[in-house]
């Protein structure tokens, strides 16, 4: 059997036509479907979930194949018997790379010498290094474990944290005996009720003086004001690349509060990442089509 796969764009439509019985079909997002998604058994969608004009135009649909890995947007939104499947696998890389460069910019105050370059004052300090540092990782799947690996070569030990205990790994009930043993606290999970204001005052407050908050996942898992009034007495830092609210109005404490290093979420937006998010589609889409489920499956929340 062949299927129909709906796809956004140009590049999508030339990475599946190369997948055996799979028959890309384009269309634009926002726009009526074109006669052939009648057949389409496959989405993959350009953007937010659609309303539900789109879904009575598809009545075959039996996939929807995510180009993100998070997949907070459609839980609870995708049409009952529908398969969800995400695109876990394709940013990992370049999403624990801007951890690291983070870190790094951090312990070896490159904003503090980016100042005095624009000053023009030739000002030695000694700084701190990656080299040493425990590191908690609070999320141990695909991400986390990108992350550890790059961390490893800088001589910083990690400490996994997933929502079970397993070999390697410790259970999220560890948490609170954790957070004081580490410098840096990562958070690499996805959004769900569990996670939603997992840092909370509480949590903040068991971090040990100077740590480092980094949070890659989704802001509604930080408690924003939490967060500002640690930073702001100066007992933690941070980096952030997402917030809550996202982007943060004018005015907010976020655009001003010391200690934080802030960047727009493009933890994942680099030169390639449209190839390698199609790379994994493609997979994911010819595993179906060849009798098996995807291995992305969204199950419940994630």
């Amino acid at each position: 059997m062949t299927l129909t796969v709906l796809v956004p764009d140009d590049e999508g439509m030339t990475v599946l036509a190369e997948v055996p019985r799979v028959l890309p079909v384009r269309y634009q997002w926002g726009e009526p479907v074109p006669p052939e998604a009648a057949k389409a058994q496959v989405l993959i969608p350009g953007k937010h979930p659609p309303g539900e004009q789109l879904w009575r135009t598809l009545p075959n649909l039996k996939l929807i194949q995510l180009l993100s890995a998070g997949a907070e947007d459609w839980v609870g939104k995708v049409p009952d018997g529908v398969l969800l499947s995400t695109c876990r696998g394709a940013h990992g890389g370049s999403t624990a790379e801007w951890v690291v460069a983070a870190l790094l910019s951090i312990y070896r105050k490159l904003d503090v010498f980016a100042v005095a370059q624009r000053e023009g004052r030739w000002e030695r300090q000694t700084a701190d290094t990656l080299q040493g540092k425990r590191v908690l990782v609070v999320g141990a799947g695909d991400l986390g474990q990108h992350l550890r690996r790059r961390l490893e070569p800088f001589d910083a030990r990690c400490t996994m944290v997933g929502m079970t205990a397993r070999e390697g790994v410790h259970g999220v009930r560890e948490l609170p005996g954790l957070l004081e043993l580490h410098d840096v606290v990562v958070l690499m999970v996805p959004l769900t009720s569990r996670t939603r204001g997992m840092v909370d005052a509480e949590f903040l407050a068991r971090m040990r003086d100077g740590a480092v908050l980094v949070n890659v996942s989704r802001g509604a898992v930080v408690d924003t004001d939490a967060l500002v009034a640690e930073l702001t007495t100066g007992r933690l830092r941070a980096a952030l690349d997402v917030t809550d609210p996202e982007p943060p109005p004018a005015g907010h404490p976020l655009w001003t509060v010391p200690g934080l290093l802030l960047t727009p979420h493009v933890g994942g937006a680099v030169r390639g990442v449209r190839g390698r998010s199609y790379a994994v589609a493609a997979a994911e889409i010819a595993r179906y089509a060849g009798g098996e489920l995807p291995d992305n499956l969204v199950h419940g929340e994630y």
